[in-house]
């Protein structure tokens, strides 16, 4: 075979290339010192890319925990700062509570058992935004009972003043 435009030496010089390399492929891999050197390479990338694999998971573990720190923080207000999310707080009760949170996310504990747990040892108070229940029903609606109230008395006021 004849490659075009390529003189008829150089592809008898290009199989004599690929024999030779073949011949020495075939002698080093029967040779002990780079089967044993070869071995002894791939063993030690086995260690390593595992080591590389734990350690790249524990990476992803820590920020996977670190979001969800974060992610809890922002929903939890200070009882010392008020109306300020834990996260956002400065204070000694926030910090506490930021470690008391990641704690309980590497023992396994879920977001939910979280807000549990804080509910039941605070209150319903502690979490930024109230669940809907009867004891914070006045909570949710009371702004516009206020709304609607002034905006009758205002109406009311008003009209009078017409007459």
């Amino acid at each position: 075979f004849v490659y075009p435009d390529v003189p008829r030496g150089f592809t008898t010089m290009f199989v004599l290339i690929l024999f030779t390399i073949s011949i020495l492929t075939i002698f080093l891999l029967t040779s002990g010192w780079f089967v044993t050197t070869m071995v002894r390479k791939f063993l030690y990338l086995s260690f390593f890319s595992n080591e590389l694999n734990l350690f790249a998971k524990s990476i992803n573990d820590e920020i996977n925990i670190n979001n969800r720190t974060r992610e809890i923080s922002q929903n939890i207000r200070c009882l010392v700062c008020q109306n300020q999310s834990i996260d956002e707080s400065n204070s000694e009760l926030a910090k506490d509570l930021k470690i008391l949170i990641r704690e309980k996310l590497i023992d396994g504990v879920s977001n939910d058992e979280i807000y549990g747990y804080l509910r039941e040892r605070y209150g319903d108070y502690i979490l930024l935004k109230p669940p809907l229940n009867l004891n914070t029903i006045l909570l949710w609606f009371l702004p516009f009972i206020v709304l609607i109230f002034g905006s009758i008395l205002i109406f009311k006021i008003i009209k009078s003043k017409q007459k």
